[in-house]
């Protein structure tokens, strides 16, 4: 069974979040949804109020899931101020695991000092900080890191995903089923 950590904080970008969590579901992943703050209730940027499956808190210092994922949005300043985010990110690169970041959440990724030498690529508002993004590709995938753009490119990184994870039948049977 593949497994998902996703960690919504206050603000996060909700299309960012619910497009990889709805596809990842149907593509038979156990996503679990855990909220950055003390409480299971997250309000997204647009004001979108969803309950996660638990807290990063109650997640535990030892767990190891397939695949770390952060969503952008404005509650990434969240995530890069909490030392929790940076030492998931961490317990999951040192256990070689995939992470996926999308939008303004590849700042994170930075912050863990994962992104230098690699490529990839992120939300043109994050520019200025991460100078060597690439801003011609929607979805990069560089080792064990998957970024993406923003918004937009939600469906396509999703489907990536599964693509790395699964196989590319496994991605196409999701896409047709969905008429992407």
């Amino acid at each position: 069974m593949v497994t998902i950590l996703t960690i919504l904080p206050e603000g996060f970008e909700e299309i960012e979040a619910i497009t990889p969590i709805d596809l990842w579901r149907r593509a038979g992943f156990e996503v679990t949804t855990a909220a950055l703050a003390s409480n299971c209730a997250v309000t997204g940027r647009s004001g979108i109020k969803i309950a996660t499956d638990t807290t990063l808190a109650a997640i535990g210092d030892q767990a190891v899931f397939n695949l770390l994922f952060l969503p952008g949005g404005p509650g990434v300043a969240l995530m890069r101020a909490s030392p929790e985010v940076m030492e998931i990110v961490g317990r999951h690169t040192m256990a070689d695991r995939w992470i996926a970041a999308i939008c303004a959440a590849p700042l994170v990724l930075h912050d863990a000092g994962l992104l230098a030498g690699r490529r990839h690529t992120g939300h043109p508002s994050a520019k200025s900080e991460l100078p060597d993004l690439i801003e011609s590709e929607k979805v990069v995938v560089d080792g064990k890191i998957v970024t993406a753009r923003g918004a937009g490119t939600a469906l396509e990184f999703s489907l990536q995903v599964i693509e790395l994870i699964s196989g590319k039948e496994a991605a196409d049977k999701i896409a047709l089923s969905i008429c992407a």
